[in-house]
């Protein structure tokens, strides 16, 4: 029995609905965006389903922490697109859909069917949008891109040395969802575009690209200025040894200023008043000159203190700053709860879990939770109902495999399965 809508949709995006053919992180973030600003996101899978349902711990089978953090808003359907029948299917949702998100490499999408073309001609007014590894106009269009290869081709693993000297990467999965959050953005965009004009297009988000430019905004710095010789690149005050969080009698805080009034209120808050008047560090272009030297006598300064203390006296002084918590303190945190951040939701079949709310916040349109992370293939008979199909015919299609090889319907070509025609991104 498919979970029932929880409430209507209130936010910006609601009436129009996604087609969603994504798996793992990057196009599952975007479309969960999509979804909490009010579309209906129809996640079609294969019959093994997204790989995330395997990925860590869980309660039952297919429906494991990775699936479950970034798939409510969705309502599944499994459809085996290597049967012609299903692919029919498919291309029925398709056109009573706004917008068709996918995760595979170009020739993939070609071969398994679900090129832009072939969408197009069934809707020509879609948005349809991915982000593969690369720029579609470029040598590398299909050539497959993890999360930890772009963090090491866009820079990223070398700003972030260790001590050691050696490049490293982020502890988290930045690319794919810095990208996800750009690709819903940009769907939404391409909407707005399709309000204004009545043309549908394809909207490609390159993951090497966007991330070169997310990490050059600061670090291309005197490269700006007309040289193409690759020195000069780096934002120096990011470098400095002395840039990471205070420690103090009894933890660690951080805090940043950056324009002249605010280094005087902190300069006056830990007792240096004094350094207002030295020519190091009264003006911007002398501080950035010395930065080392002024972050080493700030964490001196503060190394004396307990972190309330300086809490309070940065909050008099209008100072930005926090306290750093480990992971596990967060949801424990007295904000966090006074603001509702961790909601619990009773989930029909995994029981009390816990989701993060919806941070963005609009005062005429909120996003609402309709739907929480839907079992493989819950809604394929609600769905495939919608568009025509008998209770019994979308029985069938929904548990139709395809057969082995050696075996194969003669109907379908023989385009690569959904999971494994996708561009990996972990």
């Amino acid at each position: 029995m498919a979970q029932q809508e929880l409430e209507k949709p209130t936010g910006p995006l609601a009436g129009l609905r996604v087609i969603d053919l994504s798996i793992n992180v990057l196009g599952p973030v975007a479309t969960q965006i999509l979804g909490d600003m009010g579309a209906d996101i129809i996640k079609i899978e294969p019959p093994s389903g997204d790989q995330n349902r395997q990925n860590g711990p869980g309660k039952n089978p297919d429906m494991a922490v990775f699936y479950l953090i970034m798939n409510r808003n969705k309502r599944s359907v499994v459809l085996d697109l290597k049967q012609a029948e299903c692919m029919e299917a498919l291309l029925k949702l398709v056109e009573t859909a706004d917008v068709v998100v996918h995760s595979m490499r170009p020739s993939a999408a070609k071969r398994l069917g679900i090129c832009y073309e072939k969408i197009r001609e069934r809707n020509p007014k879609i948005i349809y949008a991915f982000a593969p590894g690369y720029r579609g106009d470029g040598p590398y269009k299909d050539m497959p891109a993890f999360d930890d290869v772009i963090q090491g081709e866009s820079g990223l693993a070398a700003i972030n040395r260790g001590l050691d000297g050696q490049p490293r990467y982020f502890p988290t999965v930045i690319v794919d969802k810095f990208c996800g959050y750009v690709l819903a953005s940009s769907i939404s965009m391409a909407l707005l575009h399709r309000e204004r004009t009545g043309e549908g297009q394809q909207v490609l988000v390159p993951m090497l690209e966007t991330m070169l430019q997310f990490n050059l905004f600061e670090h291309l710095w005197e490269g700006a200025l007309g040289s193409s010789n690759g020195e000069g690149l780096g934002y120096t005050r990011m470098f400095s040894t002395h840039r990471k969080p205070y420690a103090t009698l009894d933890g660690h805080i951080c805090l940043l200023a950056v324009n002249d009034e605010q280094w005087r209120r902190v300069l006056k808050a830990i007792g240096r008043p004094e350094l207002l008047e030295d020519p190091r560090f009264c003006r911007m272009s002398e501080r950035m000159l010395n930065i080392n030297e002024l972050y080493g006598i700030l964490g001196e300064a503060i190394a004396t203190k307990c972190s309330a203390d300086w809490e309070k006296i940065f909050a008099e002084a209008d100072v930005p700053h926090g306290q750093v918590r480990e992971l596990n303190d967060l949801m424990k945190d007295e904000y966090l709860k006074e603001t509702g951040f961790f909601q619990h939701v009773e989930h029909p079949t995994e029981g009390e879990l816990v989701m993060t709310s919806i941070p963005v916040q609009f005062s005429a349109s909120p996003g609402n939770v309709r739907y929480l992370p839907p079992n493989l293939g819950e809604h394929s008979l609600e769905i495939l109902a919608e568009v025509g199909y008998s209770a019994e015919t979308a029985t069938r299609l929904s548990q139709s495999k395809t057969k082995k090889a050696g075996t194969a319907s003669s109907t379908a070509a023989q385009p690569m399965p959904l999971a494994a025609a996708e561009s990996p991104k972990q």
